[in-house]
């Protein structure tokens, strides 16, 4: 039995984590994780996906909060379609995409958290 924790941005979502949920069981069980590569650093994580014979016009990328969905239009020659949710939210103003070879790379910067704590003079 395999054990991965899952960290929470919102105290309670049933709904969105039953989807989300829903997501990793079929994209792992008809895609596998085959062909995407993961790298991580203090400010971005990189994805690296196998997309041949799928041009730049093809594809679709939308990122929303922590997830990041991948997926090729319907008269697309191969069909591709994946979601991954990341440890953190991601800005999507800084992230870039690039195709080259068949191969997807995604630089997903990681969103810098806002501290709102204050400091309160005691009298």
């Amino acid at each position: 039995m395999f054990f991965a924790p899952a960290l929470r941005a919102r105290a309670y979502a049933p709904a969105r984590s039953f989807d989300r949920a829903f997501e990793r069981f079929l994209n792992d069980s008809f895609t596998g994780a085959a062909g995407v590569k993961v790298d991580q650093n203090d400010d971005a994580w990189t994805l690296s996906l196998d997309v041949p014979g799928v041009s730049r016009e093809q594809l679709s990328i939308d990122v929303d909060g922590s997830v990041v969905r991948v997926q090729t239009v319907q008269d697309a020659p191969r069909q591709y379609r994946a979601a991954y949710e990341l440890p953190a939210e991601i800005n999507a103003e800084a992230t870039s995409a690039k195709l080259e070879n068949g191969v997807l790379t995604l630089t997903l910067v990681k969103k810098k958290p806002v501290v709102t704590a204050r400091q309160i003079e005691v009298r």
